[in-house]
Order: structure tokens, then sequence, then C-alpha cells
């Protein structure tokens, strides 16, 4: 696979403008590929008999690299270009869910504290968390509110402290985190003007974490329920100013990790297709393989059609948000929007060429169809990314 790479300049704190040669980059696809289809699918099947992530599987890939991608140099990263990292992003997907989440997390949350951290902030944060060395779970989703402006967690300062009450869900890596990146509002305050970005230590006193990993797919990714009563944050773990908290959760984190998001379903998608060619290929009805029906081969054929057209948006959306271009944002949602509509369409068919044995966790595609699902709410529903499309496009009209 080539992928093309765009450079703008000095790396910058969202590293949109590195990249390496393409001889390099090569190679680092075809060492991807190697340890997803090897490694990959033997802890694959070790997640899905355990239900958990063994310390083993974290160490291997920061071993390997694989937490540390798609960072700039300057702070311990690979220094790829987006779009580089989004040729690896559509491997990793292929490979079992929670490895998926693993690698696009720890590779992304950099993006939201690197442009805000002062030089103090970038070594003790940002710099462990590019090198996985210490893991930093994006932390804004609330039970009782969506995803944003509404969000209803506060602080009170005292000082050179701040003290957290409130409640948030849905945490991936919120049990085994070493700090939380959480959004919260001044105490009184509404809107934007009054939210704060926290990194907040995971043993601080005052948090309660329930373990709520028992999911219908994605099997092994630890996600929490975290509740805070009066907890303690140190004013020197905000990250940015007061009022910039959504401008650090959806600044420079949201729109590329929404594009991230659509690649994965793309690469999923890819896995489910290849699942169902191999099955229908060997499969005899009457006499004959089952590919050789037209009903499946048409099928087969819709789902090509499908991730072809699912990844060519996602790369426009790609190349869109590398070069800074002003529809980035919207471009990224219709990308999400269309790859998780795509990867449902593909899964379904894929189940279906498999026919009832599809069903049963002896078969690849279940767990496939199962983590499929995850991608409609991750960073943000189907109806989300509608919105923000809506807004835009209705924006520019009015204009």
């Amino acid at each position: 696979m080539k992928t093309s790479s765009v450079n703008s300049g000095t790396a910058g704190a969202d590293g949109r403008g590195s990249s390496i040669p393409e001889e390099q980059y090569q190679a680092l696809l075809t060492r991807v590929t190697d340890w997803v289809q090897g490694p990959g699918e033997a802890w694959a099947d070790e997640i899905e008999s355990t239900g958990t992530v063994p310390d083993e599987l974290w160490k291997q890939l920061r071993t390997e690299g694989f937490l540390s991608l798609a960072a700039p140099r300057e702070i311990g990263g690979a220094g790829l270009s987006f779009l580089q990292w989004m040729g690896l992003m559509e491997v990793f997907s292929r490979s079992h869910a929670s490895v998926r989440m693993i690698v696009h997390v720890v590779n992304g949350t950099w993006r939201a504290m690197n442009p805000f951290a002062d030089e103090a902030q970038r070594q003790r944060f940002v710099v462990p968390a590019v090198a996985g060395e210490s893991v930093v779970a994006f932390t804004l989703t609330e039970p009782a509110n969506g995803s944003g402006v509404d969000i209803t967690s506060s602080v009170r300062r005292d000082g050179d402290m701040y003290f957290l009450s409130g409640a948030k869900h849905l945490i991936t890596f919120g049990v085994r985190c070493d700090y939380w990146l959480l959004f919260a509002r001044l105490e009184g305050t509404t809107g934007r003007e009054g939210t704060v970005a926290l990194l907040v230590d995971r043993n601080t006193p005052g948090a309660e974490v329930e373990d709520t990993s028992r999911t219908m797919g994605v099997r092994g990714t630890d996600h929490a329920s975290l509740t805070f009563t009066n907890a303690p944050v140190p004013v020197a773990n905000r990250l940015g100013a007061e009022g910039e908290g959504l401008a650090v959760a959806l600044g420079g984190f949201l729109t590329p990790s929404r594009v991230s998001v659509a690649m994965s379903c793309v690469g999923l998608a890819q896995r489910a297709q290849e699942l169902a060619l191999h099955y229908a290929a060997r499969r005899t009805t009457f006499g004959k393989p089952l590919s050789s029906r037209q009903a499946i081969a048409f099928s087969l054929a819709e789902n090509a059609a499908d991730i072809a057209a699912a990844k060519a948006l996602t790369l426009t959306a790609a190349a869109a948000w590398q070069n800074a271009e002003p529809d980035a944002p919207a471009l990224s949602s219709m990308a999400k929007l269309t790859a998780v509509d795509m990867l449902g369409r593909v899964t379904d068919k894929a189940l279906q060429v498999h026919g009832g044995i599809g069903y049963w966790q002896s078969q690849p595609i279940e767990r496939v169809y199962r983590d499929a699902r995850a991608q409609r709410f991750e960073e943000g529903t189907n109806e989300i990314q509608k919105s923000v499309i809506a807004k835009a496009i209705l924006g520019g009209a009015a204009g």
C-alpha cells in the first residue's frame, strides 16, 4: 500500500508537519502487517478467552514502538505524517479490537495535551504518554449529559488546588490508567468559558472507580465509571487556561480521532471481507463452491465497493486535517458517519455468507461482527456527526 506524505514545515505541537521517507514507511508498514497477522492473532485468541488484555501485550506493543508512532520526533514519536499513520491504523484495525483501541488511544491523546502543555507538563505528562510509559485516559463523557458544553462535573478552586466533584462514564482505560485527562467546569459557570482540562492522578483521594468492562464486544479493553467527591487536583495539573477546557478536548484531538475511527472501520471491514471471501471459496454446496453462487458473489462485490468508497472519503478527510484545511472537521464527521454505516453493512453480509456457522464463537467473523457495533458510538454517534455536518453545510449556505 502506498500512502502519500505532505510536508508543511516543522512538525509543531500537533505534528502535522512530520513525515518519514517512503522507503522507511513501507518497511514499517510491512512490520506492522506481519505483527498483526502473526503475534496479533495469537493475542486475539488469548484476549477472547480471558476477557482481559495482559500486561505482556502492553509491554510488547511498547517494545515494538507501536505506541509511539503518530507523535512528532520532538516528543519521542516516530514522526509519521497523519496520512502515513492512517495507513498503519488501517492495518492495526484488522487485529483484535482491544489491540486497535490501545494503539489508537495511546497514539492520540498526546494531540489533546501537547498544544496546551507548558514545558514542565510536557516532560511530566506528554513525553511519558508518547513513550507508552504512562496511560492517559480521555475523560469527557458523563452519564447524565452529552460530551461537550453541557458537562456538569465541577471544580472549586482554593489557592493552588482544585476540588473536583462529579461523575464520568464509558471511560476507556479508566481502570488501568495513570492519569485521567478530565474535563470539568468551574463551579457556578455555564458554557465553554468555565471549562477546564485537568490531569487527575489515578490514585487521587475522593475518586471512586467502577470497572464496567463487561461489554458486547471489544473485550479486554477496560472501561470505567468514575465518581469524584471533593477530589484534590493541583492547579499545576491544568492544561491551558481556565476557560480552555473544551478547546483542549475538541480542538486538536477530536477531528483527527474521528478520522482515525473511520479508518478503523475500513480496516475491520477489510478483515470481515477477507473472512467472507475465504469461507465462500472453501465452502461447497451441492457440488459447487459458495463463491460461484451469484447472490454470494454480488454481496461480496457490494462489500468491496462499499469499503473502497469509505476508504477514499477517509483519506480525503485525513489529507484535509493534515493540510489544516477549514473543512477538515466536517469531512472528519462525514468520513466517520460513512465508514461506520459501511462497516455495519459489510459485517452483516460477511456474517450472512457464513450462514448459521458464523453465529458461533468458533468463527472469527462472530467477534468481528460484535466488535463492529462499538464503532457507532466511539468519538460521537451518527447523530452527532450529522449535527456537525449540517452546521457546516448550512452555515456555508447562509454565508
